[in-house]
């Protein structure tokens, strides 16, 4: 089993200063937007629990950085909590104190101060991504069967040399990449895949085969393979703009794994064996900040991307927790009562301590393996 890799102070340091920065990214966000609507901003904590050092700027803001680096938030005026619920704080404030607090404000600028942590994740993660194709350039091949690997499951299927693949399980392809990034998801699955095969257009049944993915501590990760090479590519340099429509491209087809990944998850697909917990996270940021630097910046991007997508899960203490609220108090045309608010706040905790739990036996696990 293989278990070198860079040494565990290295891998402390980088899994610290990446995480916190993507921490910093996120937090930014709401901290910018609820200035943008005159939110008064208490604290703005990178990491949690006891404060080791920190400075209160003019604007009254206590910015600081706490003892565990597993997360951060930004403090509103009348919050209760660290999650941004409301309290009997925010219900005996006078005229002058609603007008800045969060709370108080309309609903749509409640709802933008959410979202906007993990908007400007997902744009930095799509930036990012930018930035290597405007600097690297674009490799494309088409999406053109060159050969058949034999006894795969192309071949058992008919697929053959020359088939111009259009849909993969009814998405489109556009670029032969497209293929891999479809078919990964689906390990051992029937899929249909939609060709032109001279000027007949054919939909083909295929059972994908399975292989494995493995770790450095010897973790397998299932994956699909059809069993088909690709034409040659060729490289496309890009401007400015066209490496922002790629980021912003590349950002989307993630988000879609992610959430097509999580899906399979919840209905038994794949198991929850495969969740990181921060061991893992770290071992991998590690491990890409020992190869380049550049490494150490893709691999952010990624952690950025997921970042701002489990953010936006539905769960109360996330701020996908909070747009469920404010979408029922849209419906409903009032805010759900504080009882409500706060006994959904206590299930959200539960349930993000549950998945900590969950994915830190995974760690301990694989390290134990």
């Amino acid at each position: 089993m293989e278990t070198e890799g860079p040494g565990l102070l290295f891998t402390i340091f980088a899994f610290i200063s990446g995480f916190s920065l993507l921490v910093f990214i996120h937090e930014w966000g709401h901290y910018a937007m609820a200035r943008l609507f005159n939110v008064r901003v208490e604290t703005f904590s990178i990491g949690v629990g006891k404060e080791l050092f920190g400075y209160t700027s003019k604007s009254g803001v206590r910015w600081r950085f706490s003892a565990l680096p597993i997360g951060g938030y930004v403090k509103f005026f009348g919050d209760a909590s660290v999650a941004s619920n409301p309290g009997d704080v925010a219900s005996g404030l006078q005229a002058e104190e609603r007008a800045m607090c969060l709370h108080y404000k309309p609903l749509w600028q409640r709802a933008l101060v959410a979202f906007a942590g993990p908007a400007v994740n997902l744009i930095a993660a799509a930036l990012v991504f930018a930035g290597f194709y405007y600097a690297y350039g674009l490799r494309v091949a088409e999406p053109v069967i060159q050969t058949v690997v034999e006894k795969s499951a192309a071949e058992q299927a008919g697929l053959l040399a020359g088939d111009i693949i259009l849909t993969v399980n009814g998405d489109t392809i556009e670029r032969f990449s497209d293929i891999g990034s479809l078919v990964r998801l689906y390990p051992g699955v029937n899929i249909d895949v939609e060709v032109l095969r001279g000027a007949e257009n054919l939909t083909i049944g295929v059972t994908l085969g399975t292989s494995y993915m493995k770790d450095r501590f010897g973790n397998q990760y299932p994956y699909g393979v059809l069993g088909i090479s690709s034409p040659p590519a060729t490289r496309h340099q890009l401007g400015i703009f066209g490496a922002v429509g790629e980021g912003a491209r590349q950002t989307v087809q993630m988000a879609d794994t992610m959430f097509t990944t999580l899906g399979q998850m919840l209905i038994g697909l794949r198991s929850i064996k495969e969740l990181g917990g921060p061991a893992r996270i770290a071992n991998m940021v590690g491990e890409a900040a020992s190869v380049s630097f550049e490494n150490f910046i893709w691999i952010l991007a990624l952690l950025s991307l997921n970042l701002g997508i489990v953010n936006l899960l539905p769960i109360p203490v996330l701020d996908g927790g909070h747009l469920v609220f404010y979408a029922l108090e849209a419906i409903k045309g009032s805010p759900l009562s504080k009882k409500a608010q706060e006994a959904g706040f206590v299930a959200g905790a539960a349930l993000m301590l549950l998945f900590m739990v969950l994915v830190t036996l995974n760690d301990l696990q694989s390290m134990a393996l």
